[in-house]
């Protein structure tokens, strides 16, 4: 391919209401009269005709607790698989590994097993994860 067969690929801008000779004059390709010739005449996704929409018929529920403490979890099992004997294991190393995406209070939960000794630092541990831990040899600090 040489540079003069190259092709220029940019689409021309439809020119409304140009005269009638353009092919889009006079109604701009809107038609005849009606809600939709005019200006502002489109209706959201939402409006079902004038009768009152499904947002409005049906009833709310329900609530988001604002003071709710919501943590990241993540499961012993996953630990055990992701990280070698001795190693520690804290917020960061759990980024780093592309085990947790966002920096949030991590939870540990007990899930799976614990075969290796680790070091882990977390915001809560739950009982379970707590035993299989301790009783791998690995020590836990919870960091409020």
């Amino acid at each position: 391919m040489k540079l003069s067969e190259l092709v220029k690929t940019v689409k021309r801008s439809k020119r409304l209401g140009r005269g009638e000779a353009s092919g889009w004059g006079k109604t701009s390709g809107r038609g005849t009269k009606g809600q939709k010739a005019r200006s502002g005449g489109a209706k959201g996704p939402y409006f079902e005709g004038g009768q009152t929409p499904l947002i409005r018929r049906v009833p709310k529920r329900g609530f988001r607790n604002i003071f709710k403490k919501r943590f990241i979890v993540v499961n012993v099992g996953t630990l055990d698989e992701s990280f070698s004997e001795g190693e520690e294991v804290s917020i960061q190393s759990l980024i780093e590994k592309n085990i947790i995406k966002k920096r949030l209070p991590v939870k540990i939960l007990g899930k799976g097993e614990m075969t290796k000794r680790l070091k882990i630092i977390a915001n809560k541990f739950s009982k379970t994860a707590r035993e299989k831990i301790m009783k791998a040899g690995g020590t836990v600090e919870e960091t409020g």
